[in-house]
């Protein structure tokens, strides 16, 4: 057997490990134990992951193909032989998610919801449908036809149109013209400015829905009128969305990614979806100058696009329909405090600790964040931004302490994929508010998450400082699970200050005290501290590293994690998506397991535990383990102080790896099955919501046996 732990017989390709993940994702449709419009969800962002796929990581491939490349990835794959794989498993994952829709529509019909067509409405519907399409959907939408004046039009990239083949009627003939044959075709885009699932006002207890590009397809004789429809047929295209950025040339970054968003909806063709029972005239018709192939064209035997049910998911009065509502607690650090306490009191007293989504953000970095914006003894705020909400409060603190006079830093990057607007935006409403913005690295996306405060106090400036694993971003942090550290630390103090420094000018990286840094030391320090459990190992001493990340993928950590294997380091993996190593493989990877966890919350932290001869270190990161993390961006990891923030996120990471409900357990041949006990249940997410919860009920009973003592009994 080869035992060269670089060998490419021990790697997973990249993008078929990824299709696995949104197959973990699309197998949540049919869980029997999540609620029906749960399973819509899971299948609406099964679709809405497909779709980033093909704009970034097919379209690069295709690129590759098309200059020639043949070099081969890490599982020894050329990017001809990726996309022939890619092809054949998205065929097979789409081809799933349409039988599961199915079946999703008709258990909604059981519940007493609808999807039908025009033809199938009574006359009350009907007469109602033609007026509705008459006042609302016939003034905006804009039929064009293709002929030898009229070319094919441009289509942007992900908008729904609709293909249709029309003939001239007879009764619009002339003598002369009956015996020519007058086919015509044109181009209706389904407006996205409408709703797309339009809801018949309600006879009874059913509800019916009817889709938008089927009201148009019905009534399209009022758009050609003289024509007959003889075929037509909803189709969607794909486009290369990826930002091609010369940073090094580029005078003005933020007038650079401008000028390549403007092109993202312009990019070549990569993908298109067409209805099933379209004719091959017609769908030589819809990919004409497409330069696309077989491979690239998938046929659909439902409504194309599902990410349209991420709105539908909200239906009103279907709450038994949806999960139970879970709601942010305060965070149990802070519960530890009187509830008039400054949150810097709070700080200086102790270091928090935050666990997104079951603990508050608004309570926890929002409130950092506002309370230093208006703060009189705050000196100034300094904070990196990935992913930031523009309606978001985050950006309004940061406003609010530019006008109150704080010095306000703000490092936006501005290459954040598809978030590349929306930060710009944000930057300029902080330029304008007096913020000192900073558009990013060149060469490096700035995706550490970090916040620096610095308050003058009795004793002297102090500094205090936040650094999570997730974006400052209040929707995410409803929905993805990460954790935050609030610390007065003057270790931390000082490296945030540094690292601020090294951000904003020249200055060259300090020796660090407590940061790690990438593209610094992140790498170096994470392979040192796999090399500490070896050499534990080898001396015959218990080994152990427990790590949990979004995705991993640095042939280098995973060659030094095999080697650790070899020697008996146990090795206990939780990768929500991609992960390119295989476990299990006897005299490889017998001491490795893999697990991903995917539940209603989206798995988002990073964390890293070692057991280091039993004086154990935990660490939290905005890193994974993948190249772009440990070499092309500014990332951070933090090692834990505090002993009892330590012994809450190692039992975070033990219920983990006990769940026994939402969790895939990684083969050696890259394949995953749920474990799904009928006894003993334990889902981490129900078991951290629930824990939440119990300690606000625990807080409140506290507070009311306190009032007890103090009321005079009568």
């Amino acid at each position: 057997m080869d035992t060269d732990v670089k060998s490419y017989h021990y790697y997973l390709n990249r993008e078929l490990s990824w299709l696995a993940f949104n197959k973990r994702v699309l197998q949540e449709a049919e869980d029997p134990g999540n609620p029906l419009l749960e399973k819509l969800k899971f299948l609406a962002i099964t679709s809405s992951n497909l779709d980033e796929f093909f704009m970034i990581r097919v379209a690069g491939l295709r690129h590759q193909r098309d200059n020639h490349v043949m070099s081969r990835d890490i599982a020894h794959m050329t990017p001809v032989e990726q996309l022939e794989n890619i092809s054949e498993t998205c065929q097979k994952l789409v081809a799933k998610q349409y039988v599961l829709f199915k079946s999703l529509v008709a258990a909604l019909a059981k519940e007493g919801i609808f999807f039908v067509k025009p033809e199938s409405l009574n006359e009350e519907e009907k007469k109602w449908l033609e007026n509705y399409f008459e006042r609302e959907v016939f003034p905006v939408v804009t039929p064009m036809a293709v002929d030898s004046s009229h070319p094919f039009p441009f289509l942007t990239s992900k908008s729904l149109n609709i293909a249709m083949l029309l003939e001239r009627n007879e009764r619009d003939m002339s003598i002369d013209e009956e015996n020519d044959i007058d086919v015509k075709t044109a181009v209706v885009p389904v407006p996205s400015v409408l709703s797309r699932i339009i809801a018949i006002p309600a006879t009874g207890n059913e509800k019916k829905f009817i889709f938008l590009e089927d009201v148009l397809m019905h009534f399209a004789s009022r758009f050609f009128i003289g024509y007959d429809l003889l075929e037509a047929h909803t189709f969607r295209i794909t486009r290369d969305a990826d930002l091609y950025i010369d940073e090094e040339d580029a005078r003005d970054l933020v007038v650079e990614v401008e000028r390549q968003l403007r092109k993202r909806q312009w990019g070549q063709s990569v993908r298109v979806e067409f209805e099933r029972g379209t004719s091959r005239f017609m769908q030589r018709f819809m990919t004409q100058d497409m330069n696309l192939r077989k491979e690239d064209m998938y046929e659909i035997d439902g409504p194309i696009d599902l990410t349209v049910f991420f709105a539908f998911y909200d239906i009103k009065g279907y709450d038994y329909l949806r999960y139970p509502e879970a709601h942010p607690h305060t965070p149990w650090s802070m519960l530890q405090f009187s509830n008039d306490k400054n949150i810097f009191d709070m700080i200086k007293e102790k270091d928090l600790l935050v666990h997104l989504p079951y603990e508050s953000f608004e309570e926890s970095v929002e409130k950092f964040l506002f309370s230093a914006a208006i703060d009189k003894d705050v000196l100034a705020i300094k904070q990196t931004l990935y992913r930031v909400k523009s309606s978001g409060s985050i950006v309004q603190a940061l406003e609010k302490a530019a006008q109150n006079g704080k010095q306000v830093t703000v490092l936006m990057e501005v290459k954040a994929r598809f978030d590349e607007a929306n930060n710009i935006q944000m930057a300029r409403r902080l330029e304008k508010a007096g913020a000192h913005v900073i558009y990013g690295l060149v060469g490096l996306k700035t995706h550490s998450k970090c916040t620096l405060v610095i308050r003058r106090e009795k004793e002297g400036i102090r500094r205090y400082v936040h650094i999570g694993t997730g974006n400052y971003n209040a929707s995410t942090a409803k929905l993805y699970t990460d954790l935050g550290i609030l610390s007065g630390s003057d270790k931390l103090g000082k490296d945030a200050s540094a690292f601020f420094n090294l951000l904003s000018g020249y200055s060259d990286p300090p020796t660090w005290q407590s940061f790690i840094v990438a593209p610094i030391n992140l790498r170096e320090q994470s392979m040192a501290m796999i090399e500490r459990e070896i050499e534990y190992a080898k001396k015959g001493e218990e080994a152990h590293i427990i790590a949990k990340m979004n995705s991993l993928l640095d042939k280098g950590i995973i060659a030094k994690l095999y080697e650790a294997s070899q020697v008996g380091v146990k090795i206990e993996l939780i990768v929500r998506g991609i992960c390119v190593l295989k476990p299990g493989i006897p005299g490889i990877s017998e001491n490795i397991s893999v697990r991903s966890i995917v539940g209603r919350f989206l798995e988002h932290s990073r964390i890293f535990w070692f057991r280091n001869g039993g004086r154990e270190e935990i660490y939290i990161s905005s890193a994974d383990w993948m190249p772009r993390n440990l070499n092309d961006r500014v990332e951070l990891m933090i090692g834990i102080d505090d002993i009892d923030i330590k012994q809450r996120i190692k039992k975070m990471l033990d219920i983990e790896l006990e769940d026994n409900q939402k969790a895939y357990i990684m083969q050696p041949d890259g394949t995953w099955i749920k474990t799904a006990a009928e006894e003993n249940k334990l889902c981490a997410q129900d078991y951290f919501q629930s824990l939440a919860e119990k300690r606000i009920r625990t807080k409140e009973m506290t507070l009311a046996e306190k009032l007890v003592h103090y009321i005079p009994v009568r």
